[in-house]
């Protein structure tokens, strides 16, 4: 078995997540088993209809209420994200998949939906084999030291600025 690796792919531009979901289509393609946790998002997303459509090794699910958070995280967001991590602290543990992509985990920690000690003890607790990708913006440096490897996406230049709508198929 090959040994897994911890990355996380971080910063303020786009691309953080499409990273991931080309990672994990990559792996899907060696034939590995997927499992990708979304923290805080919860509505559909074009990856995730063409993953359930064709990439049967990969599987998504969601530990978040329907949207973004913008504001104040409530006690619902909360109570959502603990039991993501719990369940996604199981799957790890258990080992049957070969990578394992943590969404948005960094913006859980952010809003302080749970603690960074609870996320690092289940990265030091992985087996030796588990790719783990954690993916969102401001991850803190706890999890930077804890990572083999930590890609920063930095934005220059975004049509956003200039009021474009975010497109199907392209952004979501």
């Amino acid at each position: 078995m090959m040994k897994g690796y911890i990355h996380v792919y971080t910063g303020n531009g786009k691309g953080k997540t499409t990273a991931a979901f080309g990672l994990a289509l990559r792996a899907e393609g060696a034939g590995l088993k997927v499992f990708i946790g979304q923290f805080v998002k919860g509505k559909t997303y074009n990856e995730n209809v063409a993953v359930a459509r064709y990439l049967k090794n990969i599987t998504v699910k969601q530990f978040g209420l329907g949207c973004f958070i913008v504001n104040t995280p409530t006690d619902d967001d909360i109570k959502a994200a603990g039991k993501g991590l719990d369940e996604m602290r199981k799957i790890i543990q258990k080992g049957k998949h070969d990578l394992v992509i943590m969404d948005e985990v960094n913006i859980a920690l952010y809003y302080k939906l749970f603690e960074v000690d609870e996320l690092i003890e289940i990265i030091k607790g992985k087996p030796d084999h588990v790719e783990l990708v954690l993916t969102g913006r401001y991850a803190p440096g706890e999890i930077i030291e804890v990572a083999d490897m930590v890609t920063e996406m930095k934005e220059i230049k975004h049509y956003y600025t200039k009021g474009i709508e975010a497109r199907k198929g392209i952004e979501f």
